[in-house]
């Protein structure tokens, strides 16, 4: 998606090889605008039947949501630790985070995805893929079927998006950088 390219390219700070800030108009300050041409494109790129949309806490949660909005379907986050308010019974994957050096393990209420459902997965990195595989899980344990994957930027130089996408998972980026130094950005 050229547009988000363009974003990336002008407000994104590479802080090494590896992590890409952007957090000025993605993460913690969003911009709006972008996010719902974001979401119109993913239901572009995905125009088969979404019942739910599933993510992970807590930085793809306002993408999740706008795509929500786009299919008029329920937004599903996968917590990353248990609270007080978490009750029912309980469906988990264990999640190695890249981005926090640390492993989670991430849950929803079995209630929110069922077998009729049809789940379309968005979140804002695609790295390692392991975030991806364990809302895969999540949702196979549920019983309900994954439609494929929408990611905001997806490192393709790192190997999560093959690895998902040769179990034959549908996998959508919406900017693939291929090669990011201090200096400069390549998309694919």
């Amino acid at each position: 998606m050229k547009e988000l390219e363009e974003r990336i390219k002008k407000d994104g700070v590479v802080l090494n090889a590896d992590v890409l800030k952007v957090g000025s108009f993605l993460n913690q300050q969003i911009d709006i605008v972008l996010l719902k041409h974001m979401a119109e494109e993913v239901k572009r790129l995905f125009p088969e039947e979404v019942t739910k949309v599933l993510t992970i806490e807590a930085s793809g949660i306002a993408f999740a949501t706008a795509i929500g909005l786009e299919y008029g379907v329920p937004v599903v986050f996968a917590k990353k630790s248990k609270t007080a308010n978490v009750s029912g019974e309980l469906v988990s994957a264990e999640v190695k985070s890249f981005t926090h050096n640390c492993t989670n393990l991430i849950s929803i209420n079995k209630d929110y995805i069922t077998r009729d459902d049809k789940v379309l997965i968005a979140d804002d990195f695609l790295a390692e893929g392991n975030a991806l595989a364990g809302l895969i899980e999540i949702v196979e344990k549920c019983g309900g079927k994954v439609v494929g994957a929408a990611i905001q930027i997806e490192k393709a130089y790192q190997s999560g998006g093959d690895r998902i996408r040769s179990l034959g998972f549908r996998v959508e980026s919406l900017a693939r950088i291929v090669e990011m130094t201090e200096n400069k950005i390549v998309f694919k």
